[in-house]
């Protein structure tokens, strides 16, 4: 039997993809709930998986733009072909059994007979072929996990996957350069022969993903007037309670407890004091919600995606870390849907787990405030006429000034900064 393997509906608004990537190759025998390939739209990216065990056909190829529903490749089920059905074989078919040969003498039948096989049906032995390491070409990887992996000069098969099915991702190779020892080289050695110009370039279409995020991006520069405030926040009793109740808090509650719960809780509050800031413009209406809706931007290989915490409001600290855990772990398994990413009223981005020092985060339409994290560093501060040595971190908020006034905006990231820096103002609600 011949299963189709169609491309799935991932929501009304969304009626084309791009397969992306084929983790199987043609004639591959694939068994249930094994990851086949990867799709793209212009919101999400989501892995496919066989629904049946058998041999693999595939139809369309990959890099290919096809429609929701349409037939990309099939499974011929175990059992329904004579091909991928295995064949019980007679004794005379088994390789291991002597040839018996009815007109052979009666020397031979007695030869036979005792085990030995005649010299002339006797087979020369085959020395064992020697097997080596598969190299990454071997490996089924992400393109860019095949690139960081060549620009680094490392042996894919020494790097342990921890993806869907044991893949290697590219915090797998992040994670193993750490660990390295120091005799492993930064980069690949340069050769002899120099490139041509041509083969120095590289040009590739960009994703739907890119792209919508490149439309929304001009569009939200385009049609608001944003505009971006700044603060600092002493992270130092944030990091205190973190480090005094970590371990009692990922015993009760089954997750670790990081510095985003702080943010978002810390949001909720203070968009409850600037509402203009949670709300949007619609023609000329300003929408208010009396819900906060906050999205987390997360960064993929693949481009950046803006979960949406629902109702953040209702949720506790542990909650809230339990949802960002959840969806990173959509993300990374490919199972984030659209409806993930939809009716956001407010996103928080944290860009310090990159590096970063300071930056003025765009806008995500239609919202009309953003939140931008950045790393902590410890710098000198004045606190009591003294200077004293604090861990701080930059925040930025940028937001429509058509509807946000210069006040409101500050009166947010102030409020925010209180709630952070002393973190028992928010369970208290004072």
């Amino acid at each position: 039997m011949s299963i189709e393997i169609k491309i799935p509906s991932v929501g009304e608004s969304v009626q084309e993809a791009v397969l992306a990537e084929w983790f199987k190759q043609d004639g591959d025998t694939v068994r249930k709930d094994d990851p086949l390939f990867v799709i793209e739209t212009d919101k999400v990216t989501l892995e496919v998986v066989a629904e049946a065990d058998g041999v693999l056909k595939i139809i369309v190829k990959a890099g290919e733009t096809v429609s929701i529903g349409a037939v990309v490749g099939s499974i011929e089920a175990s059992g329904a072909s004579t091909e991928s059905k295995p064949t019980t074989k007679t004794e005379k078919d088994r390789p291991d059994k002597p040839e018996r040969d009815t007109d052979k003498d009666s020397s031979g039948k007695a030869e036979m007979q005792k085990g030995k096989v005649p010299e002339e049906k006797t087979a020369p032995v085959q020395p064992a072929a020697k097997t080596s390491p598969p190299s990454a070409e071997d490996i089924p990887l992400a393109p860019s996990v095949r690139r960081l992996i060549a620009e680094k000069n490392l042996d894919a098969s020494k790097i342990q996957g921890t993806g869907p099915g044991g893949r290697i991702s590219k915090g797998d190779v992040l994670l193993y350069l750490e660990k390295a020892p120091a005799g492993i080289p930064d980069a690949a050695p340069t050769p002899a022969v120099q490139p041509s110009a041509a083969a120095m370039e590289e040009r590739k279409p960009m994703t739907p993903i890119r792209k919508r995020i490149a439309e929304r991006l001009l569009e939200s520069k385009q049609s608001t007037a944003m505009l971006t405030t700044f603060n600092e926040i002493d992270m130092a009793r944030a990091m205190e309670i973190r480090s005094l109740y970590k371990e009692a808090f990922a015993k009760r509650h089954g997750v670790s407890l990081g510095f985003m719960s702080f943010f978002v809780k810390a949001c909720v509050e203070a968009l409850k004091e600037v509402p203009e800031i949670n709300a949007f413009i619609d023609g000329s209406d300003i929408v208010y919600h009396n819900y906060q809706h906050i999205g987390v931007a997360v960064g993929t290989e693949r481009g950046l995606v803006v979960p949406v915490i629902r109702h953040a409001e209702r949720l506790s600290f542990a909650q809230v870390e339990q949802a960002i855990v959840d969806y990173v772990t959509k993300i990374k398994e490919n199972r984030l849907e659209l409806a993930d990413l939809e009716g956001g009223t407010f996103t928080v981005s944290n860009g310090g787990v990159y590096g970063s020092l300071l930056s003025t985060p765009i806008l995500n339409m239609p919202q009309s405030g953003i939140l931008g994290m950045h790393k902590i560093e410890k710098r000198p501060v004045v606190i009591d006429e003294q200077i004293v040595i604090r861990p701080m971190m930059y925040v930025a908020l940028s937001y429509d000034h058509r509807i946000v006034d210069g006040k409101g905006a500050v009166t947010f990231l102030k409020r925010v900064k209180e709630f952070v820096e002393n973190p028992e103002r928010m369970a208290l609600e004072v």
